[in-house]
């Protein structure tokens, strides 16, 4: 076989389908978010971004930027190594409290990423509690995905937010049988939200552990930043909420707030968090500062809502279809991946505009779309722009349009 045919052979073949990725050379400007140069070969241009995950601006607060200075400045750059070599820095502590105390939990549990904490705690808990069935919503992310098909734990996929397909396969089960049920608050391609409640009362009918993934919701929602489940009152209620750092507290990293001995067992057992190099101090620094700042604020939440349904208005009045839905995602539907990948390239081109394509595999075939995330950080200046080139490309590409009354 030679190899790098079929390399090349596969690109090809991705390319041909409109589903390549191009990964734009962006340069956040400090202060300036959401503008950024982008870099091609040897020319620079401004553009704005309007998919970034740094959903409030944190990673341009200047108490965060402020608390990992003073952090590289005191203890340096990096942390040393695994924590059961190198030892947990004092910042992994203190944050990993501030998590604890974020989520309502005695104790939480610091990662490298989301990906890994979803991974290595839903890996550990499958491979290691004897027999247990992890009942897994059909959209959860790749990364649980991925946690659960590691665990080799018999798995049960049910219908994405189907209460009652939940519970029949709940009922199916041997009600001896140890469970849990692993969903996400919202889900990020469509931006819907789960029923969480009614996902606990099940648990409680049918003892099972519930495991959630706040990702997109942790520091956007509830009166401290704790996610949907703070804004319901649900918190207690779940024995396992899965967070990231690198998306609304905007710096890096992923953890788990549970009980103590939860999170103890997993510290103990979970291979993606004993062999891999811990966080370094500053990041931990620089995330506590995001926490607590988005505990006691909740200026940058309103405005982010404010900019997301002046978005939505505006897509509206020129009839560009969107997923309706209760969160701070706009789905921006076109349907087909060439025509999806020539938008997103024509928006940066001539109009200085980055949003990234979303196409197959990362949602179904005939689904692409132009996933926006409106931050309190775009003007009204911003807004316009977008909308107006959408309004110019939609026409272009000959898509189809939605009636004011439809929506």
């Amino acid at each position: 076989m030679k190899y790098d045919d079929y390399f090349r052979s596969e690109l090809t073949r991705l390319k041909d389908e409109g589903n390549y990725r191009v990964f734009a050379d962006l340069e956040r400007e400090r202060g300036a978010f959401p503008k950024a140069r982008n870099h091609i070969d040897d020319a620079v241009r401004d553009v704005t971004i309007w998919c970034s995950n740094d959903y409030l601006g944190m990673g341009q607060n200047p108490e965060v930027l402020a608390a990992m200075h003073e952090a590289l400045d005191t203890v340096g750059a990096g942390a040393g190594g695994t924590r059961n070599i190198s030892g947990t820095t004092h910042h992994h502590v203190l944050l990993e409290r501030e998590l604890a105390d974020l989520h309502g939990k005695e104790a939480a549990l610091l990662f490298t990423s989301g990906y890994v904490s979803n991974w290595a705690t839903l890996g550990t808990l499958g491979a290691k509690i004897p027999g247990l069935v992890i009942l897994s919503d059909a959209l959860n992310h790749a990364s649980m995905i991925e946690g659960i098909r590691h665990s080799k734990a018999q798995k049960v996929i049910w219908k994405h937010n189907d209460l009652d397909d939940l519970e029949a396969h709940l009922m199916a089960l041997p009600a001896n049988a140890p469970k849990l049920i692993a969903f996400e608050s919202v889900y990020s391609m469509d931006g819907d939200i789960a029923p969480i409640k009614e996902i606990c009362d099940l648990a409680d009918r049918y003892n099972a552990m519930t495991y959630l993934d706040e990702v997109h919701a942790v520091g956007m929602y509830g009166p401290r930043g704790g996610g949907i489940a703070e804004r319901e009152g649900l918190m207690d209620r779940i024995d396992i909420i899965e967070g990231t750092l690198g998306k609304a507290f905007g710096v890096v990293g992923g953890y788990i707030a549970a009980s103590a001995d939860l999170v103890d067992f997993v510290r103990s057992f979970a291979s993606g968090f004993i062999f891999t190099t811990a966080l370094p101090p500053a990041v931990a620094a620089g995330a506590c500062a995001s926490i607590r700042h988005l505990k006691a604020s909740a200026a940058e939440r309103d405005l982010q809502k404010d900019k997301v349904a002046k978005v939505r208005e505006k897509l509206d009045e020129i009839g560009i279809p969107h997923i309706p839905n209760p969160s701070h995602i706009i789905p921006v539907m076109v349907g087909d991946p060439v025509k999806c990948k020539f938008i997103s390239d024509t928006l940066m081109d001539q109009f200085g505009i980055y949003i990234q394509p979303i196409n197959y595999p990362t949602v179904p075939k005939g689904t692409e779309r132009l996933r926006i995330t409106p931050g309190p950080v775009h003007s009204e200046a911003d807004i316009e722009r977008l909308v107006g080139a959408l309004c110019t490309l939609w026409t272009q590409c000959q898509l189809a349009r939605q009636p004011l009354a439809a929506q």
